[in-house]
Parts: C-alpha cells; structure tokens; sequence
C-alpha cells in the first residue's frame, strides 16, 4: 500500500483540527506530522510527540541539510517540519500536517508528492458564527481571523482538493477517500 503526505489548510474556525484529530483517532494507518520548533516546551508538553524541540544552532544546522518541507520564524522562533520524520514514518504510515497556506506550497514545492488540502466554510457569516461560538476571541481578533481567510482563499486554487465543512462527518469522510485515494 502506497502512504500519502496531506498537508491541510483553511482559516481558523473551518474545523480542520478536529477533521485531523478525527481521522487520527479512527484510522491506525494515518499520523500526525510532529514539527521542530525552538521554542522551549510548554507545560505537559513532550519531546517527539507534540514538537522536536530544538536548539537554533541545531535547527540552523538541519536548514543547511536541507532537512525541512518548510520552515519559517516567528516571534524569534523557528518551526518546521522535517523531511526524515515525514519520509521515515511514510514508509509505514500516511502523514497529515495541519500546516497554514504559506508552509502547504512551500511543502509542495520541496516534495511535490504532496497533496494540498483546503478546507474552507460553507460561508463567511458560518464561519464568524463559529468563530464567536468558540468564546475565546475578541471581535476585534475574530475580525482579523476574517480578513485572514481572504488571503488564504485567495490560493485554492493551488490546492489539490477542496473540501467543504458544512458537516463535520461528510467533511471527515471526505478527507478519508483523499487518503484512500491516493
């Protein structure tokens, strides 16, 4: 059986992490990319499972290897994952990163093997409901958010699939005949 390399995109409150979530739980044969970073653990978090945590000298030296699909910096810290956790665990195991559009094509253009998944919402005015329901954001983020999704829909068309989250288990199954069918 041939494994597959899925790198999930959508704004923030389509649903992709509880889509990635789901399948993880349900399906044996598919995993979720675990990604370096630099930043220091977070409180019950563990080396190899949530992140490889890395020093910058080591995570400047795996960039000269060219041992990352992508990696970027933010707020002074490196993340990204790479390419041996992602060709090792193909061997056995199809790969799913929950990853924004930026890392997707940057993804793509480093293991073209790659399929690019967009998840979007059945409509903006669903998906500011859900965004407002989750009662964590100020209106002022969840407008943010919004303006955020224009630019991340704006590249659909460099995806391979386009999934519709208008319900979250045809949405679910959906992703599983992409995995099936690749």
């Amino acid at each position: 059986m041939k494994h597959v390399l899925l790198a999930v995109s959508g704004p923030s409150g389509v649903g992709k992490g509880t889509m990635v979530k789901t399948i993880i739980q349900r399906r044996s044969d598919v995993v979720e990319s675990v990604s370096c970073t630099t930043r220091p653990p977070r409180e019950g978090e563990v080396h190899g499972k949530h992140y490889f945590f890395l020093s910058h000298e080591e995570f400047e030296r795996r960039i000269q290897e060219d041992d990352f699909l992508e990696y970027d910096k933010h707020f002074g810290n490196y993340y990204g994952t790479p390419k041996s956790f992602v060709r090792n665990t193909l061997k056995t195991k199809s790969v799913i990163m929950e990853i924004d559009v930026v890392g997707a094509l940057n993804a793509k253009k480093s293991f073209p093997e790659c399929k690019l998944v967009m998840v979007v919402p059945p409509s903006v005015d669903e998906l500011k409901r859900r965004l407002s329901g989750r009662g964590s954001e100020t209106e002022e983020q969840i407008q943010g958010r919004l303006a955020r999704m224009e630019y991340e829909l704006s590249h659909k068309d460099q995806y391979d699939y386009i999934i519709v989250n208008d319900d979250l288990e045809k949405a679910i199954a959906d992703l599983c005949k992409i995995i099936d069918g690749e």
